[in-house]
């Protein structure tokens, strides 16, 4: 038997292959143990959109330091916290009405799908008959075994897939590129959509229904897909036909990066969620933190039954992760980068169309903001994919890391680099 040889103890995703090992950061730029220097032009998972070493940031979390690192949200709450969630509310326009906060969009999941739930057994009159969820195909709402039980992607859900919970559904993603007909307009697409929606409800039985789960703009299961317009509005009618709650996931798309604060706040979008769940650029990269938005009926609906939430995590509403968070909200709205986000996605778009997209292997690109994504294909005219044992993006990723230093970077610095990153992006593919 073969025997691990490895200077690390800790357990990686690898256990063949040790990770680049990183010694410092600041700005755009990860510093390398070899001496070599790489912009971190992504923000790992859509995560750091500020950058590394962000003095305000930095100089939040120690201020919070020397007040109070940590209470058990049971007992006490801490003014960080209150901040943070007064200004989520608010970045909502008031369609939100309260803020739970976690510490990964996991965590976040887990809770939204438990509140759905409750919020039906405490209705007047109770619905505890409401214990199933629909959500699509090709998408990804966590990691943990509920998340992953309300997931539609198929290779992180194997190994487990005896015990994801049987009470969750899926229909069809809302990608264009892949799910309309020649011969269908985008109306008529979205019309058939919500047939198939409409008719799981009916399979299910209506009355059995909690939510229907969807990313506005799916990220890791489909590569930044956006809804055609109109699909939101038909998939909220449907819910409320049913008396079903709609939740949002919004974890890896939202938080400014597709334009708009929340994706759902776009005109192509155009809902307001029952329950919406928030991460990685809520943080920005600089503590561990998650939430979930709560609307007025969900919060009515527990105030006016047990008053509480039959839920809770030892790190709820972490006053240090809180504090980095509001600073990192605080930034986006001081220094514009939401609407930079918005008007550079509209030149990201126009380069990636007029200089990747006739690439000979390029089927599609598409996004929002600065949420983009790039599909191959093995051919063109068909759209045949390529096998994924060809590992056709893993191996693009590793070129473009073990050859130079620029990729696509974060929110606020886009114009500076956009030229280098097109021109390694366009040699390297």
């Amino acid at each position: 038997m073969a025997t691990i040889e490895s200077k690390s103890a800790v357990f990686h995703r690898s256990l063949h292959t040790d990770p680049i090992s990183v010694v410092g950061a600041s700005g755009n730029y990860l510093h390398l143990a070899d001496g070599g220097k790489l912009l971190d032009a992504t923000g790992g998972a859509a995560v750091s959109c500020l950058g590394h070493g962000h003095k305000r940031v930095k100089e939040a979390i120690i201020s919070q330091l020397d007040v109070v690192s940590y209470v058990h949200s049971a007992t006490f709450a801490t003014e960080a916290a209150e901040l943070l969630a007064k200004e989520l509310v608010e970045s909502t326009g008031g369609a939100m009405s309260k803020a739970y906060i976690v510490s990964s969009g996991s965590e976040a999941m887990e809770a939204a799908l438990k509140l759905a739930r409750q919020h039906y057994l405490e209705s007047k009159p109770p619905q505890p008959q409401r214990t199933k969820f629909i959500a699509r195909q090709e998408s990804y709402h966590g990691t943990t075994l509920g998340a992953l039980s309300i997931s539609g992607h198929k290779a992180r859900r194997a190994p487990y897939e005896p015990m994801l919970l049987p009470n969750m559904s899926r229909v069809s993603a809302c990608n264009a590129y892949r799910g309309m007909k020649e011969s269908e307009t985008e109306a008529e697409y979205v019309d058939r959509l919500a047939k198939e929606l409409d008719d799981e409800f009916q399979r299910l039985g209506p009355e059995t229904v909690c939510a229907f789960v969807a990313e506005p703009v799916v990220g890791a299961a489909l590569g930044c897909v956006p809804a055609v317009k109109g699909y939101f509005q038909a998939v909220r009618a449907i819910c409320d036909k049913y008396g079903a709650l709609l939740i949002l996931d919004e974890v890896m798309c939202g938080m400014g990066r597709t334009g708009t604060m929340h994706a759902w706040q776009s005109p192509l979008i155009g809902v307001v969620p029952d329950i919406q769940t928030i991460g990685k650029g809520l943080g920005g990269g600089y503590a561990p933190i998650a939430g979930v938005l709560i609307s007025r009926k969900v919060t009515d609906t527990l105030f006016q039954g047990t008053g509480t939430f039959t839920h809770g995590q030892t790190y709820q509403g972490h006053p240090v992760s809180c504090r980095a968070a509001l600073e990192v909200l605080r930034t986006l709205h001081d220094e514009k980068l939401v609407q930079n986000a918005a008007a550079m996605g509209e030149k990201l778009e126009e380069l990636l169309k007029r200089f990747v997209l006739p690439l000979p292997h390029v089927g599609n690109v598409r996004g929002k903001g600065l949420f983009w994504g790039i599909e191959f294909v093995k051919d063109k005219t068909t759209k045949e994919p390529f096998d994924p044992k060809e590992n056709v993006a893993t191996n693009i990723h590793e070129k473009v890391i073990h050859t130079t230093s620029h990729s696509i970077p974060e929110l606020g610095q886009l114009t500076e680099r956009l030229e280098t990153i097109f021109s390694l992006l366009l040699r390297t593919m």
